[in-house]
């Protein structure tokens, strides 16, 4: 049986890099979700960081599949896990592979050995959440029998 993930000695540090940008690229993301606030629309949290409001909220009334992930997460980070999987399920579910993630490649960079993620079970289990995650966004873009735009976000638009 194959291991999803393995360790492999490097003699090079800049064969590490990537594990450094992933392990930077989590404490953005973790120092970000703890300094804003959850939006209490359950998305467009994200607007917070200058970044525009969803295209897809915007032209359709529907999200996407990623609308209220960066909500979930502030949400988890606060400690409000209800609210955290109601704004998007796989919220929770996302950040604990993120923060396993960086907990290896911390670990990785610690004993000078790069993180092997190119195996037949990791290939197939990232397969098998991106299509469960893009299933769930198609499920919830069809079935969504209200405008995702309020007044508060309408504001942010002009």
């Amino acid at each position: 049986m194959t291991a999803i993930l393995s360790l492999q000695p490097v003699d090079r540090a800049r064969h590490l890099q990537g594990q450094v940008v992933w392990c930077v690229a989590w404490l953005g993301c973790t120092l970000a979700g703890l300094l804003m606030r959850p939006s209490p629309i359950g998305h467009a949290t994200h607007t917070q960081l200058g970044l525009p409001p969803c295209p897809s909220v915007v032209l359709f009334h529907r999200p996407c599949p990623g609308c209220g992930l960066t909500t979930s997460w502030t949400h988890l980070l606060h400690g409000d896990l209800a609210a955290s999987l109601h704004d998007h399920p796989f919220g929770p579910l996302l950040y604990l592979f993120f923060t396993l993630g960086t907990v290896m490649a911390a670990y990785g960079i610690a004993k000078k050995k790069v993180v092997d993620t190119n195996t037949k079970p990791m290939n197939v289990a990232l397969v098998a959440l991106m299509v469960a995650f893009l299933g769930f966004g198609f499920w919830r873009f069809s079935n969504t029998t209200y405008s995702y735009l309020d007044a508060n976000y309408t504001m942010r638009l002009r």
